[in-house]
């Protein structure tokens, strides 16, 4: 089974398929590396395609501490996988969870990113929601802790911005259900507690965000109202930012629309290829 290990001694579990320009992917919470399925399928065939599971998705580790789950660490993850695997430079692409990471990637890590796409991201982010956020992941740690994954599953698995994927496809759905199912309740409590309960308004990161160098794609659904102001903020403040807002989509737009999702994101890269993403 093929791992890297981070610097603070973690091993994150990845897969890969295909070769060329390297695309490193990185999933949401609710989902592992099984959830970008269909990417891996449709880029393969032209790039080389690296999927792996965070810090607290077995078979990557799940460190008992919460301190060991931040958002620093998401990003730092995704430097690790690169560092791990000898890339210097790849397109990263993130959903939600993995969405925050991708954009924390290029604050910091601008020159080795090829190009970003941050799909998905906002949720806490908008100063009126912030509270009301933090309060919700930490109830959802408590809830994991108390009543397993199948119940978690149950009831966040089936929130207003995820029937959509189950009324367009109910067999991804269900798969979607089983797969957050397995999830480890240790690791999946600690990543609400330590990750999305701490990690920083993207309100206060302006300034940060304005330093983006590498190119950057904006995603989000337009049923999914948590991610459309952010979004609209980091296409205002990202320097090299797109923005693309899927119609009639929730959150987990590369399961619910995947042929749409797939085109849009490899115009982009084609664009980025041949320079004229401006």
């Amino acid at each position: 089974m093929a791992h890297i290990t981070t610097d603070d001694g973690v091993k994150l579990h990845y897969e890969e398929a295909g070769s060329g320009t390297p695309i490193v992917f990185v999933h949401e919470f609710a989902g592992d590396l099984r959830s970008w399925d269909p990417q891996l399928s449709h880029f393969s065939r032209r790039y080389r395609c690296i999927a792996y599971n965070a810090r607290g998705y077995p078979p990557s580790d799940v460190p008992e501490s919460m301190e060991r789950y931040s958002q620093d660490r998401a990003r730092d993850d995704v430097l690790a996988v690169l560092d791990g695997l000898k890339i210097e430079r790849a397109f990263i692409v993130g959903l939600s969870m993995g969405g925050f990471a991708s954009l924390h990637f290029g604050i910091k890590y601008s020159p080795r990113a090829l190009g970003l796409v941050v799909a998905g991201c906002g949720y806490g982010a908008e100063p009126a929601r912030r509270e009301e956020f933090q309060r919700s992941s930490r109830a959802n740690a408590e809830l994991i802790l108390k009543e397993g994954m199948a119940k978690f599953a149950a009831t966040y698995g089936h929130n207003a911005t995820r029937l959509q994927l189950r009324d367009k496809d109910p067999r991804g759905f269900a798969l979607y259900i089983r797969y957050l199912s397995e999830h480890s309740p240790k690791g999946s409590a600690n990543t609400m507690l330590g990750y999305q309960a701490r990690r920083p308004s993207l309100y206060d990161l302006k300034k940060d965000m304005a330093g983006i160098t590498a190119p950057t794609l904006v995603m989000c659904g337009d049923e999914d109202d948590a991610t459309l102001e952010p979004g609209l903020l980091m296409k205002r403040t990202i320097p090299h930012a797109g923005l693309v807002v899927l119609p009639r989509t929730g959150h987990g737009m590369n399961l619910e629309d995947p042929a749409l999702f797939n085109r849009i994101v490899e115009d982009f890269f084609h664009q980025v290829e041949s320079g004229r993403w401006a």
